[in-house]
């Protein structure tokens, strides 16, 4: 039997796919009293599509026009069953998605400092696997991002690589959304090659009651089949290279429905011009299409190398999407292995010289700060200069 969302999409066939229907009822549900146009501009639609969906979830007995565009006590009821709404806080929920983003933090600040007391036992961050720890602040406002994409509650979200703990946070969000019930219709899934991450992750989940599950991956090798087809939105900080992109958007990409609107949450470094248009070029041949670009979205802690800020791509699916890796992925693609660079470091107190890089006496600048000079066992080093490796 169709759902009420597929019977519409028949009648109508939006390009935009059902993840636009799915917007115009929610928001419906959430804003009663919606005028059409208010509503074509929330929904991203133009008004003349957003009427004619309008009265195609008149027709189906969802909506009713009275004072604006509402949904009926049956088409609320769906909702509610569908996509697990029943008990949300309406006022946080749109003091969160309102249009100033500096005054969300106001709102939730309470939970920031509950988090902040999570993310300061996470484990240290392993810069071999790209790994670099977003502030607490900036793993919720992913989140945020993703609610006011539609792309959180009721859904099933995928975190490919997750050392930004960005499914605590999420499941924290929930928890204060749906303060008086208890949510079950949203569900997160983290997978990572990093099992300490993995074990601290499933550790905060239980102890908050949060719905997280977590599995053990190596994404050189692709998803297993229960994996597959099975999300709506995705979450990534993938390395920083051209292949590391390419491999967790084509891992998130087979994961994901294979339905148009769908959202990608790509954190990334700023790069040059010709890296970029590289990597929108990866994005074309994806069939991904970018929906928002927010420059110095993100913050992080140690993160010299990028100045400790990277953008915010939100991607959208299109009929056309399709992974460009899907096999087992051979070629290197974290940034050392990329690069190649032997770095020279210099101890400040005993001006000893250490290679640090993938063939020296130290792998990275971490590891030896923790093991000290090995002539004076300094703890102090400058960066000397730098040596291109074959």
């Amino acid at each position: 039997m169709k759902n009420l969302i597929e019977h519409v999409y028949e009648q109508i066939q939006l390009q935009e796919g059902t993840a636009a229907l799915e917007r115009v009822l929610v928001e419906c549900y959430l804003t009663p009293g919606i005028s059409t146009k208010a509503l074509a501009v929330k929904c991203g639609l133009p008004v003349p599509l957003t009427a004619a969906v309008k009265r195609e979830f008149i027709r189906a007995g969802a909506l009713t026009q009275d004072r604006g565009v509402r949904c009926t006590p049956e088409g609320e009821a769906w909702v509610d069953r569908q996509w697990g709404y029943s008990g949300i806080d309406k006022a946080l929920y749109h003091q969160l998605i309102a249009e100033d983003s500096s005054e969300w933090k106001k709102e939730v600040q309470s939970l920031l400092t509950e988090l902040e007391h999570g993310y300061a036992l996470r484990p240290q961050a392993n810069v071999q696997l790209d790994q670099a720890k977003c502030t607490p602040e900036t793993s919720l406002k992913r989140a945020v991002l993703s609610l006011r994409e539609q792309a959180l509650i009721g859904k099933k979200i995928l975190c490919v690589g997750d050392d930004d703990l960005v499914s605590v946070s999420a499941g924290f969000l929930l928890k204060r959304l749906f303060p008086d019930s208890d949510h079950r219709a949203t569900e997160i899934e983290v997978v990572d090659i990093d099992s300490r991450f993995l074990s601290y992750i499933e550790e905060l989940a239980a102890a908050y009651h949060l719905p997280i599950r977590c599995r053990l991956w190596d994404l050189r090798e692709p998803l297993p089949d229960d994996m597959l087809g099975e999300y709506h939105s995705i979450f990534t900080d993938p390395p920083y290279t051209l292949q590391g992109m390419s491999l967790f958007l084509s891992r998130g990409l087979s994961a994901l429905r294979q339905e148009s609107g769908l959202s990608i949450f790509l954190s990334f470094a700023h790069k040059p011009p010709g890296f970029t248009l590289s990597m929108q070029r990866a994005f074309v041949n994806m069939g991904l299409t970018v929906c928002a670009n927010y420059p110095h979205f993100n913050i992080y802690e140690g993160a010299g190398s990028i100045a400790n800020r990277s953008q915010m791509f939100v991607l959208r699916t299109t009929d056309q999407s399709a992974p460009e890796i899907t096999g087992s992925f051979q070629e290197e693609m974290y940034t050392g292995e990329v690069n190649r660079t032997l770095r020279i470091y210099q101890c400040k107190r005993c001006k000893t010289q250490v290679r640090v890089g993938q063939r020296g006496e130290a792998a990275t600048i971490e590891q030896l700060k923790h093991r000290g000079c090995p002539r004076c066992t300094g703890f102090t080093f400058e960066l000397i200069r730098k040596v291109k490796q074959s």
